[in-house]
C-alpha cells in the first residue's frame, strides 16, 4: 500500500473495465464489453482467471459470500 499517490501497477481487465470489488482476498473487475468479470489476486494482481458474467456486467459486489454482478442488458443480476 502507498501513502503517497503512488501507482502500483496496471492490471488488464479486459476491452472495457466498468466496476471493481474487493471480496477479503482478491480485486474482481468487469468487463462490460467482454461479459465477463477478472479475479486478481489482491497480492500482487495475478491474474485467477475470467468468468462469464452474463450480458453487459456492469457493477458488481460482494455479500461476504458470494460476488454479485449487475447486467446492463436484460435487467438481471449475475452470480458468476
Amino acid at each position: 500500500m502507498t501513502s503517497d499517490g503512488a501507482n502500483l501497477g496496471f492490471f488488464p481487465v479486459a476491452t472495457f473495465p466498468d466496476s471493481v470489488a474487493f471480496d477479503g482476498e482478491n480485486i474482481w473487475g468487469t468487463d462490460s464489453v467482454g461479459d465477463s468479470v477478472v479475479k486478481f489476486r489482491a497480492s500482487d494482481g495475478l491474474n485467477l482467471g475470467t468468468f462469464s458474467a452474463g450480458a453487459v456486467p456492469r457493477s458488481i459486489a460482494f455479500d461476504g459470500a458470494n460476488m454479485w454482478v449487475t447486467n446492463g442488458s436484460g435487467n438481471t443480476v449475475t452470480k458468476p
